[in-house]
C-alpha cells in the first residue's frame, strides 16, 4: 500500500526486525502494521476494534495484501505490538515522515511538547509520556520520544532533536525544555529557538520580570520592538502585545545560552464579562528582536495543544487507551501519528475534523484508497 507521496507502507515497515519466533509466525510483519494502520485509519482505537474491522474488510484488504491466513486475532495484535522495538518503529515513522515532507521550509514554526497517556500505566509501571515534535504550519507530526515521565522530557528533548531535520526552522519549547544543552541542540541543526521561561529558572525569570517593571515605566528610554493581536470572540476581548528586546546585558548570565540574541515579553490583557485580568510570559531566543516574527512563533507554538495533544484525546481517545503490555502503548500511539498525518497530508478540503474523517475512512473504500495514494 502506498501514502499520498507513492511511499509504500509495506516500505515504511519493513526495516522493523520481527521479534517473534520464526517457527510460529503465521501472520507476515509487515502485514499486520498495514492492516493495523488501516483499522486506525477506519476508526479503530484498540487491537479489538482493530481486528473486528479488519475482519469485516478482509475482501477489500486482500486486493493489496495476501494474508493468506486471514486476520490475525486481538491478541495476536496486542503482543506484537508489545514486542516491537519502539526505537525501530520510531526511526521507520521518522525516515516515512521526511519522504512526504523533505523541506519544512524558512521560519517553519516545529513545537516540542510532551503528552501522557493517562491510561496506558499499569500498577508498577507509570503511563507513557511521549515527547512529539510538530510541524504546526502543515500540522504534522515529525518525530516522537518516550520518556519514563515528564520531568525526564529535558533528556528525550535532546534525543528528539538529534533525529530531524531542522535547517532553518524556529523550534518551540515549553519552560521544561529551556535549558542550555537543549538550546545548543537546536543550534546544532541548523535551527533557531524560541524558548519560555518560568520559575523553574528562578534566575533569569527574576531578570525579566526586573527589567521588564523598568521598561514599563519609561518605556520610550529603552529601543525595542512591538508587535500586537486583537481577538474578539463569544464575548471574550484578548489583546496580545509583544515586547522583543535585545538589551542582552540586562539578563542573568546570558553567556550560558548559545547565539542568545533577544528576549521578548508577551502581555495579554484579556476581558471577559467586564473583567480584565492581564498576563505575563516571557522567552529568550535566537532571533533577533523582532516582535512580530516572535509572536509569530510564539503563538504557532500552542498548535501543539490544539492540533496534537487535543486531537489524540478527542479524536483517537488516547487518554482511554488501556495498552499496558511491554511496548504496546508506545508502538499504538506512533501509529495514531501515521494515521492522523495520511488525514493532514489530503489535498482536498473536506468537512468535518478528523474524527469525522475516520468515520469516512470507515464506510469508503473510495475515500481510504485516496488517503493511502491507492485510488
Amino acid at each position: 500500500m502506498e501514502t499520498g507521496s507513492k511511499l509504500r507502507l509495506a516500505d515504511v515497515f519493513v526495516s522493523i526486525s520481527d521479534p517473534r519466533q520464526a517457527g510460529k509466525v503465521e501472520h507476515d510483519l509487515v502485514e499486520l502494521l498495514v492492516v493495523a494502520v488501516n483499522g486506525v485509519l477506519a476508526g479503530a482505537d484498540t487491537f479489538v476494534e482493530i481486528e473486528l474491522w479488519a475482519q469485516e474488510r478482509l475482501d477489500w484488504l486482500r486486493r493489496y495484501l495476501r494474508l493468506e491466513n486471514g486476520i490475525s486475532s486481538h491478541d495476536t495484535f496486542g503482543r506484537l505490538f508489545g514486542l516491537i522495538d519502539p526505537d525501530e518503529f520510531e526511526a521507520a515513522f521518522r525516515r516515512w515522515v521526511s519522504a512526504i515532507v523533505p523541506s519544512l521550509g524558512t521560519d517553519a514554526v516545529v513545537a516540542i511538547d510532551g503528552k501522557t497517556s493517562r491510561r496506558s500505566g499499569k500498577v508498577d509501571a507509570t503511563p507513557l509520556h511521549l515527547v512529539s515534535a510538530f510541524a504546526a504550519g502543515a500540522g504534522l507530526v515529525l518525530g516522537q520520544r518516550a520518556t519514563a515521565q515528564k520531568s525526564n522530557e529535558k533528556k528525550a528533548i535532546p534525543e528528539l532533536l538529534a533525529t530531524l531535520a531542522l535547517e532553518g526552522c524556529i523550534v518551540t519549547i515549553d519552560a521544561m525544555g529551556t535549558q542550555a544543552n537543549i538550546a545548543q541542540a537546536i543550534r546544532d541543526r541548523g535551527a533557531d529557538y524560541v524558548l519560555a521561561v518560568k520559575d523553574n529558572q528562578p534566575t533569569l525569570a527574576e531578570s525579566l520580570r526586573d527589567f521588564f517593571a523598568l521598561f514599563k515605566a519609561a518605556p520610550q528610554l529603552t529601543p525595542h520592538t512591538l508587535a500586537e493581536t486583537v481577538e474578539k470572540d463569544h464575548g471574550r476581548l484578548e489583546i496580545r502585545r509583544c515586547f522583543a528586546f535585545d538589551q542582552l546585558g540586562c539578563l542573568a548570565r546570558p553567556e550560558q545560552w548559545p547565539d542568545l540574541k533577544s528576549f521578548a515579553v508577551i502581555e495579554s490583557e484579556r476581558s471577559i464579562d467586564g473583567k480584565t485580568a492581564i498576563e505575563q510570559r516571557f522567552y529568550i531566543s535566537s532571533l533577533p528582536a523582532d516582535a512580530a516574527r516572535l509572536l509569530q512563533a510564539i503563538r504557532a507554538h500552542w498548535s501543539v495543544e490544539n492540533r496534537l495533544h487535543w486531537c489524540m484525546d478527542v479524536a483517537f481517545a488516547d487518554d482511554q487507551m488501556r495498552a499496558r503490555s511491554g511496548h504496546a502503548a508506545h508502538n499504538l500511539a506512533i501509529l495514531k501519528h501515521i494515521t492522523l498525518n495520511l488525514i493532514r497530508l489530503d489535498p482536498i478540503k473536506r468537512k468535518g475534523g478528523i474524527r469525522a474523517r475516520r468515520f469516512i475512512a470507515a464506510t469508503s473504500d473510495h475515500y481510504r484508497e485516496h488517503l493511502l495514494g491507492l485510488a
